[in-house]
């Protein structure tokens, strides 16, 4: 009988955590959808410029790739921009490719569309071996490579959300938000003065994952490390203002870690870790309200691709401002304890 009144008990509890309930049954539907959106997508086609290609090559190419044709300053653009997956030009009586490089799922695809094509116009000679070359990266490359600036950026993200989040908990329980709040301090004082003193710690960590994702664990790195500490510093501070702006809505740690399904697993899958380029255009325009799909984009750009602060700096500029943004929406939350 003891054990039923606690069933009872718990059972009621539940029924008044409406929350608790919702993200109970939703929440696993909702990682169940996004996981088969993204995994369950079609093949790959890679898209391919073609640079005075014979007319029977396209023809067959076009059965294995997206073919579009290009003069050199064209495809050259192109392939900087990452609008396309490799450039194929006739060279020596043999086919030269030049790969992207960054992604090397598309890197795959373009090789066995071109070995298919190269197959099917040559069966019964031996096959032409095609001259390859990497704008980006290098056939050293490896998946690893390809979302280890994604794990950066994942893994800072969601260990100072968390952190973050659950420490400004904890100065609510303890009285410690309220005494501050008792004082002539102003609401905006507050928050930046909590943003400043979580985000010391935030800079440690962005050193130590960073430098031991590169260094230690040999992550394909062609740009500035100072660069990366710019971009995960921008990232964690994000994460931090946006940890700390939900925790206003949470009355305990489980609370906080309930909004883990809503905000961290999303932006798992629409961060660039999984190929989204087969996905309708209105599912990946979704990323683009995640902080963490710049903060990848950044990281690749500069860790894979070698890139300069200009072929990045719309990205850190959207840190800044998702920064920027939840900020302002903690001083307007922080109303919820005192008006000033």
């Amino acid at each position: 009988m003891n054990s039923i009144s606690i069933i009872v008990r718990i059972l009621r509890q539940f029924r008044r955590d409406k929350r608790s309930l919702a993200l109970m049954f939703a929440a696993p539907l909702l990682v169940l959808t996004l996981m088969w959106l993204v995994l369950d997508s079609g093949d790959y086609v890679p898209e391919i410029a073609a640079i005075d290609l014979p007319d029977r090559f396209v023809k067959i190419l076009e059965n294995e790739a997206e073919v579009m044709s290009m003069d050199r300053h064209e495809a050259e653009d192109a392939l900087k921009n990452q609008e396309i997956d490799a450039v194929l030009e006739w060279e020596e009586n043999k086919p030269a490719l030049t790969l992207e490089g960054s992604d090397p799922t598309a890197s795959g695809a373009v090789n066995m569309a071109l070995q298919q094509t190269l197959n099917q116009m040559n069966p019964q000679q031996e096959r032409m071996e095609p001259e390859i070359h990497y704008y980006h990266g290098s056939e050293e490359i490896k998946l690893f490579d390809n979302v280890g600036p994604v794990l950066i950026g994942f893994f800072i993200f969601f260990f100072v959300f968390i952190v973050g989040g659950v420490s400004f908990i904890r100065e609510r329980t303890q009285g410690t938000l309220e005494r501050s709040l008792a004082t002539p301090l102003k609401r905006w004082e507050i928050v930046i003065g909590y943003l400043g003193g979580f985000g010391l710690f935030t800079i440690i960590q962005s050193i130590i994952i960073a430098a031991y994702s590169i260094y230690a664990l040999d992550v394909f790195m062609a740009g500035n490390f100072l660069y990366v500490l710019l971009v995960t510093f921008l990232l964690a501070l994000s994460a931090l203002s946006l940890g700390t702006l939900l925790s206003a809505f949470a009355n305990n740690e489980f609370q906080m870690i309930q909004f883990i399904p809503l905000v961290i697993v999303p932006q798992v899958f629409f961060s660039g870790m999984f190929n989204l380029e087969t996905l309708d255009p209105w599912l990946r325009a979704i990323g683009n309200i995640m902080p963490l799909t710049y903060g990848a984009e950044a990281l690749r750009d500069i860790m894979i691709r070698g890139s300069g602060f200009e072929s990045f700096a719309v990205e850190v500029f959207v840190l800044f401002g998702f920064t920027l943004l939840f900020t302002l929406l903690n001083i307007v939350a922080l109303k919820r304890h005192r008006k000033l």
